[in-house]
């Protein structure tokens, strides 16, 4: 039974318990007048329960007794050993990365490391039934949960890549090898694996960590839409914060989520014809609007009309920007 077809091992067992309940019901239909009884004595009989509340009293019953427990009992055991193996075997299978993600919207996070650590707890404090695939080479998952998954192997090999459903993915973050210490051959490895995201899906929103900004000239025939700059931003805060005691606190509140107001990219309403009009409605509601884009100048152009390719940004705590959002969406 073991080696059977899973298919027909499967197929065989459903028909053993609907033949079985039919024939007993046709044998003794006084001890067992619906068909559904004869179906909870099988049932009961094959898994080994047997509650005895039901039991045949013809000689043609118990032969179909006899029957189930030399066959049915042994097929209704492998087929749910199969059941558990095929359990454990796919949890190994998330945990060695060997699995193919088919779920689409989801967020690919390449380079397991500290900070691929945090963007992935700032992803679902920001939404948290995010779907998110790590990509790395690493034995063993380095994070697993219902909505965390891991695909092991070279993120430069496209194989590797539609294993993560490259093609369905909604936002790529590239993270730098921390095991590379030459900051060259860091952004080359992460120029390689941009390359490739490009030629399987150019859509596909990618945010790419580089270790000197200078290298973001090779990066020029590579459709990335973000570049982060690790020692530049640590560098600048630090100097900031010299300088302006308190000043880091301030960055930090608006890059975490967790605490006071932050950083919203919020919809345009269709009554907002100037920055003026989004500006008023906003602050009335308890929260600033700041940029559009990567425009900071917002207080100078009030007047001005507000393009439709506009990607406005306000600062607000959380419970604002659903209020807002509501309005907004409505």
């Amino acid at each position: 039974m073991i080696k059977i077809n899973n298919q027909l091992l499967f197929l065989s067992s459903i028909a053993l318990v609907l033949i079985s309940s039919l024939l007993i019901r046709w044998v003794e239909p006084e001890t067992f007048p619906t068909l559904f009884d004869g179906f909870w004595w099988v049932m009961t009989t094959v898994t080994t329960v047997g509650y005895g509340d039901l039991s045949p009293a013809t000689v043609g019953g118990r032969l179909i007794a006899i029957f189930l427990y030399l066959v049915g009992i042994g097929l209704i055991g492998v087929v749910i050993g199969k059941v558990v193996d095929g359990l454990t075997m796919y949890r190994k299978m998330r945990e060695d990365g060997t699995i193919v993600f088919k779920e689409k919207g989801h967020y690919i996070i390449i380079g397991w490391s500290q900070k691929a650590a945090f963007a992935v707890k700032e992803i679902l404090a920001t939404k948290p039934d995010t779907e998110i695939v790590i990509i790395d080479t690493m034995e063993k998952a380095p994070l697993l949960a219902e909505n965390i998954h891991y695909v092991r192997g070279d993120a430069a090999a496209p194989s590797t890549l539609h294993q993560a459903n490259i093609m369905e993915a909604k936002a790529v973050l590239i993270f730098a090898d921390d095991e590379i210490h030459n900051s060259q051959l860091k952004d080359g490895k992460t120029l390689l694996i941009s390359s490739t995201i490009e030629s399987l899906n150019s859509e596909v929103h990618t945010v790419v960590e580089v270790m000197e900004e200078h290298h973001i000239r090779n990066f020029e025939h590579v459709n990335v839409n973000e570049f982060i700059f690790s020692h530049e931003t640590i560098s600048s805060l630090a100097v900031r914060s010299a300088f302006i005691k308190g000043i880091s606190g301030v960055f930090s509140q608006l890059l975490n989520r967790d605490q006071g107001d932050d950083l919203y990219h919020i919809p345009t309403k269709s009554s907002w014809n100037t920055y003026r009009d989004a500006f008023q409605e906003l602050l009335n509601y308890g929260a600033t609007l700041i940029a559009d884009r990567q425009n900071l100048s917002i207080n100078r152009m009030l007047d001005e009309q507000i393009p439709n390719e506009a990607e406005l940004y306000i600062i607000c705590d959380k419970e604002t920007y659903q209020d807002i959002l509501k309005e907004v969406t409505q």
